[in-house]
């Protein structure tokens, strides 16, 4: 499978609660951690058991050596990261509280300049874009995955989501992203499956809007609720991530899309266990384990 998506260093911060606009909240310290969502998503689809390459792009600067010496660790092929020389590597700035929740400001750096062009083979088993890089990139990849299945991950909703809808990919939007996405094509509604459902009427093609605790909702020909396990929450961050990664390894393996999509939300109910957006991702085995 191919991921398609930003490479980012994360520097998390461990906070009593998250701030509020203009103030100051003290933590216990700073980690750093590999992030990016399509970096994450690529780690969670090798977890897996997938073998995944990745297009995306860092910085010719410490931060970005690091992060392609982390994923190839991970066994996911970075021949397809650009490195551009004068650009920094993109960061994320996260605040974790006590909850797990958190907080996140992206500096998007090499992210913005992701190549616009990306060859998708015709027997790939699946291509998964999502859009913390330049809109160009994004509408590119999926319209070169004509034949090919495609999740499009709309995290965050842009115009480039938009345009790529006639395409018909697969969206993997949160209830946010999902009635945000909705109100940009004229159908406002606070009901989620009715904004799901006219989406779907736009791509037609399947609408999966993850549900963070509560699992996730399939919008296809029926409406199906995949309710997630029980959890031990420590940090959120990568969940969705994970929850992208994994559906897409497992529809490049073949799997139907409801059998995907409950791996997926097991996969990421895991994740959620551990600070950082790897640290949690568990291993085929690990999800197997906890079916």
């Amino acid at each position: 499978m191919l991921v398609v998506g930003a490479v980012n260093v994360d520097l998390v911060v461990a906070a009593p609660r998250l701030p509020g606009p203009g103030e100051t909240v003290v933590g216990d310290g700073t980690q750093r951690f590999g992030g990016g969502k399509g970096a994450n998503a690529a780690v969670a689809a090798a977890r897996a058991g997938a073998a995944v390459a990745l297009v995306g792009a860092v910085g010719d600067d410490d931060l970005g050596a690091g992060a392609l010496d982390e994923l190839r660790a991970e066994g996911v092929d970075v021949t397809g990261v650009a490195v551009l020389a004068g650009r920094a590597t993109g960061v994320a700035l996260i605040v974790v509280d006590g909850a797990g929740e958190n907080q996140i400001a992206v500096g998007a750096g090499a992210n913005a300049l992701v190549p616009a062009r990306v060859d998708v083979p015709d027997d790939l088993g699946c291509l998964l874009v999502s859009t913390e890089i330049n809109d160009d990139a994004v509408l590119a990849a999926v319209r070169a995955a004509s034949g090919v299945p495609c999740v499009l991950n709309p995290a965050p909703v842009t115009d480039a989501v938009v345009a790529a809808l006639d395409a018909g990919p697969l969206l993997t939007p949160n209830r946010g992203e999902c009635l945000d996405l909705a109100a940009r094509l004229g159908a406002a509604t606070d009901d989620v499956v009715e904004a799901a459902q006219r989406i779907r009427e736009r791509t037609g093609a399947a609408v999966v809007v993850t549900l963070g605790g509560e699992g996730a909702l399939v919008v296809d020909s029926s409406v199906e609720r995949v309710p997630a396990p029980a959890a031990t929450v420590r940090d959120t961050t990568g969940a969705g991530d994970t929850f992208n990664g994994v559906l897409a390894a497992r529809l490049a393996a073949g799997d139907g899309l409801l059998d995907a999509v409950r791996t997926a939300v097991r996969a990421a109910s895991l994740s959620v266990g551990a600070v950082g957006a790897r640290a949690g991702m568990p291993t085929v085995g690990e999800i197997e384990a906890a079916g």
